[in-house]
């Protein structure tokens, strides 16, 4: 065994036992020793030698204490975690516009995102592609709108069967017949007018 210190817990305490345990095998003739210029009987020296040792104890005690209880605190902060969430999600709808009350609850009002100018573009522009309005340009709108008949599936010739159909022969051409001419009537001849003659 070496004489050099012991750096690990269990290992001091091993090492405290081995000196307990040879100072009780040598008491009969280890009266006393002198240590830094003192002298210490051997019941003085066990008796430190054993208050090391239980110190250690409560020590490795109280630690598998704590690791128990921190073990113990996470597990509750799990289970109690979205309750905590709800609850400050309800002082928060509660007290929407109460600043100073939200204060007292260590809390703030809720602030609206604000979306990057490239993103309140982007979203114009796929609403303008789609022909939509927001809610304030909804609100604009007045009126009454007048629903539309829904529209009727108009039914679709039959496409022509591809095959070749006969071509009727070209019909012969009819002759026409002259229409007659009917003469103009003769115009009569003016009267002749014959005067006497002035007998005097």
């Amino acid at each position: 065994m070496k004489n050099t210190p012991k750096n690990n817990r269990i290992q001091q305490t091993a090492a405290d036992q081995h000196l307990i345990d040879g100072f009780t095998h040598a008491a009969s003739s280890i009266a006393s020793l002198v240590i830094a210029s003192a002298t210490v009987t051997t019941k003085d020296i066990v008796a430190t030698l054993q208050s090391r040792i239980d110190s250690r104890k409560t020590v490795e005690t109280a630690r598998a204490a704590w690791q128990s209880a921190v073990q113990a605190d996470r597990a509750l902060a799990t289970k109690t975690k979205p309750f905590v969430a709800a609850l400050r999600g309800s002082l928060l709808a509660s007290f929407a516009g109460n600043i100073d009350t939200l204060a007292k609850f260590g809390l703030t009002p809720r602030q609206k995102p604000v979306a990057a100018p490239d993103v309140k573009v982007a979203a114009a522009a796929k609403a303008a592609a789609r022909h939509t309005m927001g809610p304030k340009q909804k609100a604009n709108v007045k009126g009454t709108v007048t629903p539309t008949a829904p529209a009727t599936a108009v039914p679709t010739a039959p496409a022509p069967n591809p095959t070749t159909q006969p071509v009727p022969p070209a019909a012969s051409p009819i002759a026409v017949a002259p229409s007659p001419v009917t003469p103009a009537p003769a115009q009569a001849a003016p009267p002749v007018v014959t005067t006497a003659p002035r007998i005097p």
